[in-house]
């Protein structure tokens, strides 16, 4: 006992050390989405909900007048939340786009991967994980080879489509990984005996394998969301000159010194609504493996 208690404290010094490095940066965020003033010297010392009301509203000469509170925004930042706010809607709409389509085809290929035999199921294993090993700088360049030589055969240019087609791409490989271990859950037998009650192929794959493998492919929408609502540096390299989402909005806004609190609100937001999720599918899921259920 006398042996293991120096350890179990250090364990516990390094486990206290990384939730820190973890949760800081994020506690820090919010303080600063609730301070009323820019200057970071000045964080926390005057509370104020302008940053939120910026984020929803567009009248910003009235600012004065919310909650009988004094609000005022420099108008060298009114151009720069009003392409945050379009920053949003970009990010937004494509990580919604690709997540399903990446779910869809995800799940489709992930079914035909568990039907080939042994030798084939490997050689496609390793073809799906190589999107997920490569660096992303490195997959980024690649497609934006890609991009170019389509631009230059078919004058393809990059923005949102661009976009959108990056994101699907390094997405489907993690819808596979969730779907293919709760596919080797199923037994063949269900399926067969769908077959011979009557159910045509896609048939007794919509009513017997899709409900079996549901949770599979919920875990694999959100890692494909979790993916594409935050990527940088793939959509640095294919979204060219037009299009731009909130990661590459505050990177461009940072080099030019102009980058209003709205966007520490945002994350904020993002951030206690993720809270929320993943606390409601741990409880959902410790209730139901109390109830004997397979998650």
């Amino acid at each position: 006992m006398k042996i293991k208690t120096p350890y179990k404290i250090l364990g516990t010094i390094f486990l206290c050390l990384a939730f820190i490095l973890i949760y800081a940066p994020i506690i820090l965020i919010i303080i600063m989405s609730f301070t009323k003033t820019y200057s970071l010297s000045e964080i926390g010392r005057e509370f104020s909900l302008k940053w939120y009301i910026s984020l929803f509203r567009g009248d910003y000469e009235n600012f004065d007048t919310i909650f009988g509170l004094q609000y005022h925004i420099d108008n060298k930042f009114i151009s720069n939340i009003d392409s945050l706010k379009v920053a949003i809607v970009n990010t937004f709409l494509v990580t919604i786009l690709s997540t399903t389509i990446s779910t869809i085809f995800g799940t489709m290929f992930a079914i035909g991967i568990h039907s080939f035999n042994k030798k084939h199921r490997t050689f496609f294993n390793i073809l799906n994980n190589m999107p997920i090993v490569n660096p992303d700088i490195v997959t980024g360049f690649l497609l934006l080879l890609v991009f170019v030589l389509f631009q230059t055969l078919f004058g393809l240019e990059r923005g949102m489509f661009t976009v959108l087609l990056s994101h699907i791409f390094f997405s489907i490989p993690y819808v596979v990984l969730s779907v293919l271990p709760r596919l080797k859950q199923i037994d063949e037998n269900t399926y067969e005996a769908a077959r011979d009650l009557g159910c045509g192929r896609f048939e007794a794959i919509l009513k017997v394998v899709i409900p079996a493998i549901s949770t599979g492919i919920i875990s694999g929408a959100m890692f494909a969301f979790t993916m594409s609502i935050d990527d940088f540096v793939i959509t640095m390299f294919v979204s060219g000159t037009e299009y731009f989402n909130v990661s590459t909005w505050i990177d461009s806004s940072m080099r030019r010194g102009y980058i209003p609190k709205t966007v520490y609100a945002y994350n904020a937001i993002i951030f206690f609504i993720a809270s929320i999720i993943i606390t409601f599918m741990n409880i959902r899921n410790a209730k139901r493996i109390k109830k004997g259920v397979l998650v």
